[in-house]
């Protein structure tokens, strides 16, 4: 069989297969690749800033449409109300989430009237490698501008650290706080207070920019797509499987021409003697 598979032309049809198995490849990678598209494409408008009271409202469900939106507010930290979310990477490196307390002006209290008490809503202000350099929030009246982001669920059978939290998880912050809040947080992108940005991104330090992007879409499977992608690797394999069958049919006809002759040496032995003589 192996005889028969070194013939010239069977090596040269050995390197046609496989030249028209790769290209059945490609397309096939090509077909997957077309199989998974994003459901809803990315929406420009979380991009554009929006008043944080008109957007998510607390007490409330927090809508997958707020999710990702930036977001502006004005009003105050409190420094005593300020926690470390530890296990969060920064360009590969372990630290700390800064998460603050923020006071909204003029945000509604869960009955729907003027606050007073003021309603909250937890900032993730940066980023620190160690938890003891983690600044105190600046002071006073301030205009706040972050992406909006839903609350994270706290780690289950996880003790904190004093002065830590397990998650910027809402309900987990409001027991420590006592204090009534959106069903959010802000990662802050831009503090301004007195005209001036006083964020990590434009004020450098330990206290390093979180810059989080918005979330990529969810994804769909394309069935039809995804069925081409393995058909081209069924012709794939059949490309080669017809190269294989031809070699193997050659063969049968070179062993039956073989057997043919011995069987007619069998009958004939004078033919052979004639071709013996001089």
């Amino acid at each position: 069989m192996w005889k028969t598979a070194l013939k010239p032309r069977w090596i040269a049809g050995f390197v046609f297969a496989i030249a028209i198995s790769g290209v059945f490849v490609l397309l096939s990678q090509w077909q997957f690749g077309r199989s998974t598209r994003p459901e809803i494409p990315a929406n420009p408008a979380t991009e554009q800033v929006r008043p944080l009271t008109e957007t998510l409202q607390p007490g409330e469900f927090f809508h997958g449409t707020d999710a990702d939106q930036m977001v502006s507010a004005e009003g105050s930290y409190d420094p005593a109300k300020q926690l470390l979310v530890p296990g969060r990477l920064h360009d590969g490196r372990p630290g700390y989430w800064v998460v603050t307390a923020f006071a909204v002006s003029g945000a509604p209290t869960l009955s729907g009237v003027a606050a007073s008490p003021q309603t909250w809503i937890p900032v993730a202000r940066g980023w620190v490698a160690d938890r003891a350099a983690a600044p105190a929030p600046p002071s006073g009246i301030l205009q706040l501008t972050g992406r909006l982001l839903p609350s994270e669920a706290p780690v289950p059978g996880t003790a904190p650290r004093p002065g830590e939290a397990t998650a910027v998880s809402v309900a987990e912050l409001i027991n420590y706080w006592e204090v009534s809040s959106y069903p959010g947080f802000v990662a802050a992108t831009a503090e301004i207070t007195g005209g001036e940005d006083v964020s990590p991104a434009a004020v450098p330090g330990e206290l390093l920019p979180l810059n989080i992007g918005p979330q990529p879409p969810a994804q769909q499977i394309n069935w039809l797509n995804l069925f081409y992608s393995l058909e081209w690797v069924v012709f794939a394999g059949f490309a080669l499987f017809i190269w294989w069958r031809l070699v193997k049919d050659d063969y049968h006809r070179d062993l039956e021409d073989s057997l043919e002759e011995e069987d007619e040496d069998t009958l004939h032995p004078e033919h052979n003697q004639q071709k013996v003589q001089p």
